[in-house]
């Protein structure tokens, strides 16, 4: 039972939705709608009562509503022109209600009919907001005071109804009005917090996504600054990763292989990343690059890009006994110094780092052999004793010149690292 009515709401809901609307306007006109199938139900209690004591006049009004609500809502469903059918309920709600209560003799014979009208106001704040609604309370109010200054001459002949019936009709008008109203504004608030509540969803989303990208500082900034953001630190490490012989094993791997195992190899480099608090810059193809002491500047960024370093070899070395594949291996260079980061792109964010600490590091795993580790003489000095390093000497460095090559073996294990 409780499913067929949910579907009657939802069949219901949708009558007036059209496939360009926004969720909020598919909102506001199932409000609507909703509502006037409950007050036109009722109606059915006005027109059989005064139907019943022969008030022929009174009883044709609220038929005349039922009539109006049902050629709306088939006119709805043909047309989709919900503005037609939301101006058409509107007056018909605020005009019928003063043309009943006049015709059974005033506020008291009618037991308050006009009480409906308020509905009006109210249906017009959710559907249009406080500034236009205010239209319909004029409008309501003004309707209210003619009702009032002519209610002397129509409770002269008021209709012939008992007591009890307008004691009745009193508390049913009383109590009809505000479950109506009660009602829409229920459903439209409800379903208006169950928007938001997906909406939230999709803003959390949304931000997950935008900071797989982007550092968290540098999303926050994004969000507030409408400027380029680019700045200059002074001390940062930079690591590039290479895995050996992948563009050659490409060629022969089937696509979702391929494609699998650099995910898979490209996660635990992430994990290893996070775990010491350094920041992704990017992947371009089988390369991986990696930074400390960025966004924000911290100490012992050197010796965090070492260890991870040393655990993505050892990663390496798990992977290719694990998975068979045993060409696997990975060439690293590593260099720290100066260099300028920032974000690039208006559709497509890139953070990303500048200088020649990049271009040197780039050096470093380009001109390494695999499984090795190079790093820069100013790298090798910030390590300090608690890594393990040989000299390879010096080596002709593209653009930069004859360099002493650095190879990183290992962390000193009677020295605790920095």
């Amino acid at each position: 039972m409780k499913r067929r009515v949910e579907g009657l709401v939802a069949r219901l809901s949708d009558l007036g939705a059209r496939p360009g609307d926004s969720r909020d306007e598919r909102l506001r006109a199932a409000a609507l709608v909703l509502a006037s199938v409950l007050i036109a139900l009722i109606s059915v209690v006005w027109t059989s009562t005064y139907l019943a004591f022969g008030h022929l006049r009174s009883a044709a009004i609220p038929l005349l509503y039922q009539l109006v609500t049902v050629t709306g809502l088939v006119l709805l469903a043909r047309t989709r022109r919900f503005d037609l059918f939301r101006t058409t309920q509107l007056v018909t709600m605020l005009v019928l209600p003063a043309l009943l209560q006049a015709s059974l003799g005033g506020f008291v014979a009618s037991s308050g009919m006009f009480l409906w009208g308020i509905f009006v106001p109210l249906a017009a704040l959710a559907l249009f907001g406080v500034k236009k609604s205010l239209v319909w309370l004029a409008a309501f109010l003004g309707l209210l005071l003619v009702l009032a200054v002519l209610d002397p001459v129509l409770a002269h002949e008021p209709a012939d109804l008992p007591r009890r019936v307008r004691v009745f009709f009193f508390v049913l008008n009383v109590v009809g009005a505000t479950v109506s109203a009660y009602a829409m504004l229920a459903y439209f608030v409800d379903q208006r917090a169950r928007v938001h509540r997906a909406l939230e969803l999709e803003r959390e989303r949304s931000e997950r996504l935008l900071l797989n990208v982007l550092p968290q500082p540098i999303a926050s900034r994004l969000k507030s600054e409408t400027g380029v953001i680019a700045e200059r630190h002074d001390s940062v490490s930079v690591l590039f990763a290479d895995l050996v012989g992948f563009t050659q094993r490409a060629l022969v791997m089937a696509p979702e292989d391929l494609v699998a195992l650099l995910d898979r190899i490209f996660t635990a480099f992430d994990y290893r990343a996070d775990a010491e608090g350094l920041e992704k810059i990017k992947t371009i193809g089988d390369a991986y690059m990696v930074a400390g002491g960025v966004p924000e500047a911290r100490d012992g960024h050197v010796q965090a890009v070492a260890r991870v370093a040393l655990a993505m070899r050892e990663d390496m070395a798990s992977i290719a006994v694990e998975t068979g594949e045993s060409w696997l291996d990975v060439r690293i260079g590593i260099d720290t110094g100066p260099a300028v980061a920032g974000v690039i792109g208006r559709r497509k964010f890139s953070y990303d780092l500048w200088g020649d600490t990049v271009n040197t590091a780039s050096r470093m795993q380009s001109h390494g052999r695999p499984g090795e580790i190079q790093v820069t003489p100013r790298v090798a000095a910030a390590l300090g004793e608690g890594f393990v390093l040989h000299s390879t000497g010096l080596a002709e460095v593209k653009g930069k010149g004859p360099v002493e090559i650095f190879v990183l073996d290992g962390i000193r294990a009677d020295v605790t690292p920095a």
